[in-house]
């Protein structure tokens, strides 16, 4: 019977298969392990279910050699793991793609409408008991109906939302570095370089996977490049959009809104960005659903009984 370990508590249902077959250890505190305590797990478990805030770094990874056999990611997105020191050290690395597509769309779309209905300020305005009467100039936002929705990131996700799109009579631009035949096929969808993509969509939203290419892909100069009444969504990691521009240009009134739900320095957010009424701030919770949340874990699951078995694992990254 091998030992897994499993960074955090997840929602239950999802390791039972996991845990008839071999002994499932967990860390039930509501802290993220330490460096120290990482460190030492690796060094006594076989796999490794972790989450995206646990850097699996090359220290971790050369700790880990001889043991683990799979560090098996529980988020789609993988830029928390030194994927190519595990490869060296001939541990696999899995994620969890396609369980959590809609989930995060959904919530896409649900920051999409709050920042441009200023949902936000309009509750609080309300529970405050300051709705004495209705006002023809309270709260006015913008419309989605016949707007343009630009992507950038046409993948499983970001087909998704354009996909919802097409309720609203929205035309979709996306940037996407390779063709999406079947995306322009669907509704009014069709690809556009970054640069026209920002100039004409009223609402954009972030669809990519953090890497080199990709961190502070939204600079202040890309920044500037929007409509002053565009509303910008980040739904997949926080480094790509300089958070610090970003707070400026929310501040200055550049744009017209945004709805965040990562961080480029997660849990930390630019303080800048507190206090404003034009930002909807999430607590990364894309992925947040009872139902995406369980076939979450069992995939993750299934990725460590695959490799235990002496299989690859069923998501490799």
């Amino acid at each position: 019977m091998a030992k897994v370990y499993v960074t955090r508590q997840l929602p239950e249902g999802g390791l039972e298969s996991l845990k008839k077959k071999h002994q499932v250890d967990i860390n039930c505190d509501e802290l993220p392990l330490s460096r120290q305590q990482l460190l030492e797990v690796v060094k006594n478990y076989d796999a490794v279910i972790c989450l995206l805030n646990d850097r699996i770094d090359k220290e971790i990874i050369d700790a880990a050699k001889g043991k683990v056999k799979i560090f098996a990611n529980y988020a789609v997105g993988y830029d928390n793991i030194d994927v190519e020191a595990a490869r060296q050290a001939g541990v696999y690395v899995s994620n969890t793609p396609g369980v959590l597509t809609e989930a995060t769309a959904d919530l896409a779309w649900a920051l999409m409408l709050a920042a441009a209905r200023q949902l936000i300020p309009a509750h609080s305005h309300t529970v405050a008991g300051k709705f004495a009467r209705w006002e023809p100039t309270s709260f006015l936002g913008r419309d989605l109906h016949g707007a343009t929705l630009g992507i950038i990131g046409a993948g499983r996700i970001g087909q998704a939302v354009a996909r919802r799109a097409q309720g609203f009579g929205m035309q979709v631009l996306f940037y996407n570095k390779s063709p999406r035949p079947r995306l322009e096929q669907v509704g009014n969808a069709r690809w556009s370089s970054l640069e026209e993509l920002l100039s004409k969509s009223d609402f954009v939203s972030i669809h990519v996977p953090l890497n080199n290419e990709t961190k502070h892909m939204l600079n202040a100069q890309r920044l500037a490049m929007l409509k002053p009444t565009a509303v910008l969504v980040n739904t997949a990691r926080g480094a790509i959009i300089d958070e610090a521009a970003l707070a400026q240009a929310l501040k200055e009134r550049q744009i017209f809104a945004a709805g965040l739900d990562v961080y480029e320095h997660e849990p930390e957010i630019h303080p800048d960005l507190l206090g404003l009424d034009n930002v909807v701030l999430a607590p990364h919770i894309g992925s947040a659903s009872w139902n995406a949340r369980i076939k979450m874990a069992r995939m993750a699951a299934s990725n460590v009984e695959s490799v235990l078995a002496g299989r690859p694992p069923v998501n490799a990254v």
